[in-house]
């Protein structure tokens, strides 16, 4: 009667140990999965956005597959597959046939060098010999107009080459060579992604931001005074939102327009020296969707003030340029008003050692697209031009200051230069210096040209990603430029609008990626059973040594049935 109460607590205290004994098996295979993580990575992902309804670029966020190389076999089913793709080894027919033709994917992370980084602060050397980076510039440029144009139902990230993923990609290559890529039953590594499904940017907003310089009125001048506007983009497009500062378009048209309304808040703040037109800056936003913050600006002004405009001058692109420049217009080169500014502009460029060129393009109406910023002054019969390093147009959504536009490619040289090139030619169009060899903003002199303010300035918008729908209009790089306004002009206004249109935008543009060196279930199991028989044989020590091997025995053996106790 008393040992059957002792047997039953031993029983209960085995049944005890041995759950103890099972979740300690389970905690040390955790913990075996858990010390397999390789490494944490910064990953941008590529827009999503929809034009007109149809949907563009990469419709998931989250992943969870794989990894595997280039290397793979001809025949291997890559739709649970990620593909890492360094661009130093990217072949552009490759990516046509999948992406273009819509093979099963599980999704890319394509590396990207250190050049292409927004933290790069170097500058291009003034030529360009290093056919090595030009080559990757032109490949990344051509990947990244097939990645925004295609719809892809895979996540697609990019990342720039580090040592630590330069070790994992060589792991990943060495087992693709052997013709056996990563499986749940061989192991290998795996990336995952842990992002929220992508939700619609609701009611992006798009900030205008407007100087005012006055000019200096006569006695006899009852008129209202003639106004010259100088005007520029800031923000850009591209195919990672999160990477997109657009140093050369159209980081160094904001840059010179700050530089040339420093220049001439020089001038205007000595009433001797003011001249008799008003100056208006305006920094608009929304351009590349057609130029879309640069027509609400517009159609904001009054009919008379857009009368009293003489001209507009757009500044586009003008950091990477080495002999040419081109001013693009929509009115006719015999025009009064385009001949006098080709003129100006021309002249002081022969006098800088340079050439400037003048190309025509007339505006269909029909067509709400538009190609240059000044089209948009041009349909509100503004007389108006852009001066670019370009001498096409380029088409919708290409050369907005993706990828390939980075602090690398900008020659601060180039920019000095056009600053010259605009400053000197308002000069002579507001002071009356036509046809004359007068510097106004001559070198050495208190009115020079500043390179540490245009280098600054550079460098600040080469780390600053301005994709419009992901810049909330309280964001710190829009109160920087209103305050740099601030600073050398009379008057500052913000116009703040809804972008409105044909896009649809998609949050979610960066993530951490965690990459995990995952052993094959094989080694799994041979683990499994190698600790569980040193806990089963530990534990059989134990009993043996405190209680004995009958005991030990008795432990296993089966109770007496009841009818056996009750005979």
């Amino acid at each position: 009667m008393i040992m059957a109460p002792r047997i039953a607590r031993e029983r209960l205290l085995l049944v005890e140990s041995m759950y103890s004994v099972i979740a300690l098996l389970f905690l040390l295979v955790t913990c075996v999965e858990l010390c397999d993580a390789a490494s944490v990575v910064d990953v941008y992902r590529l827009i999503q956005y929809d034009m007109s309804g149809a949907p563009f670029g990469s419709r998931l966020a989250s992943l969870n597959h794989h990894a595997g190389s280039l290397h793979f076999s001809p025949h291997t089913d890559l739709s649970r597959t990620v593909l890492v793709i360094p661009l130093r080894e990217l072949n552009i027919t490759f990516v046509k046939e999948y992406i273009v033709e819509k093979k099963p994917l599980g999704g890319i992370l394509f590396l990207l060098p250190k050049m292409f980084s927004v933290e790069n602060k170097g500058s291009m050397r003034t030529n360009h010999q290093d056919d090595g980076k030009e080559r990757l510039k032109n490949v990344l440029a051509e990947l990244e107009q097939i990645l925004v144009h295609n719809n892809l139902p895979y996540p697609v990230y990019f990342a720039y080459e580090d040592d630590n993923i330069h070790d994992v990609l060589a792991d990943i290559k060495k087992n693709d060579a052997t013709g056996q890529p990563a499986t749940a039953t061989n192991g290998g590594y795996k990336f995952v992604v842990s992002a929220p499904e992508p939700k619609k940017v609701a009611s992006p907003t798009i900030t205008n931001i407007q100087g005012w310089l006055a000019g200096k009125k006569t006695d006899d001048d009852a008129s209202q005074l003639p106004t010259i506007a100088i005007v520029a983009s800031y923000d850009t497009f591209g195919a990672a939102p999160a990477l997109s500062v657009g140093s050369d378009s159209n980081g160094s048209g904001v840059v010179a327009l700050l530089e040339v309304a420093r220049l001439f808040s020089l001038l205007y703040s000595n009433p001797k020296t003011r001249g008799h037109y008003n100056l208006l800056f305006g920094l608009t936003s929304g351009g590349p969707y057609n130029y879309n913050g640069t027509r609400k600006w517009l159609r904001s002004f009054d009919q008379r003030m857009r009368e009293s405009i003489d001209y507009a001058i757009c500044l586009n692109s003008i950091g990477s340029w080495e002999k040419d420049l081109w001013i693009h217009v929509s009115k006719p080169a015999e025009n009064v008003y385009i001949k006098q500014i080709f003129e100006d502009f021309s002249s002081v460029a022969e006098e800088l050692g340079f050439t400037v060129n003048l190309k025509h393009k007339k505006i269909n109406i029909s067509n709400p697209r538009v190609a240059w910023e000044h089209e948009q002054f041009s349909r509100l019969r503004v007389t108006a031009a852009t001066l670019s390093e370009l001498s096409t147009a380029p088409d919708l959504l290409e050369r907005t200051g993706g990828l390939v536009d980075s602090r690398h490619f900008v020659n601060e040289t180039a920019v000095v230069r056009s600053v010259k090139l605009i400053a000197e030619s308002l000069a002579r169009h507001i002071y009356r210096h036509q046809g004359k060899n007068i510097r106004v903003f001559a070198d050495n002199s208190s009115l020079a040209v500043n390179p540490s303010y245009i280098r600054s300035w550079l460098n600040v918008l080469s780390q600053t990603p301005r994709v419009a729908p992901f810049l909330p209009k309280d964001d710190p790089f829009v109160a920087a430029l209103k305050k740099e306004l601030e600073d050398h002009t009379d008057q500052v206004d913000l116009q703040r609008d809804v972008l409105d249109g044909m896009f649809t935008f998609y949050d979610s543009t960066r993530a951490m990626l965690n990459v995990y060196q995952v052993a094959s279930v094989t080694f799994d199991l041979l683990l499994l059973l190698v600790l569980g028989s040193y806990l089963i044989l530990l534990f059989s020590f134990l009993v043996i040594t405190t209680r004995g091997l009958d005991d030990l025995i008795s432990l296993f053996r089966r109770p007496p049935s009841r009818k056996v106790k009750t005979a």
